[in-house]
């Protein structure tokens, strides 16, 4: 019986203006901000001028203040 890997792994990505494309295949990223893990399907927010993703909004803007 084939089973799925039970350890998630980190995707890397290259980020651009309207989504993003799967450099390194994965199950989720880990915010730049928190340290959050965020599956790649509820990745909403990033920065393409960093190549950072974020884990909400408010996160992005913390980040983007400085």
């Amino acid at each position: 019986m084939l089973m799925s890997n039970p350890v998630a792994r980190a995707a890397r990505l290259h980020f651009m203006a309207n989504g993003f494309r799967v450099l390194t295949p994965g199950d989720h990223v880990v915010c730049a901000v928190s340290g959050e893990k965020v599956p790649l399907d509820r990745l909403r927010y990033w920065s393409v001028a960093a190549q950072e993703p974020y884990a909400s909004a408010a996160l992005a803007m913390q980040a983007m203040r400085g």
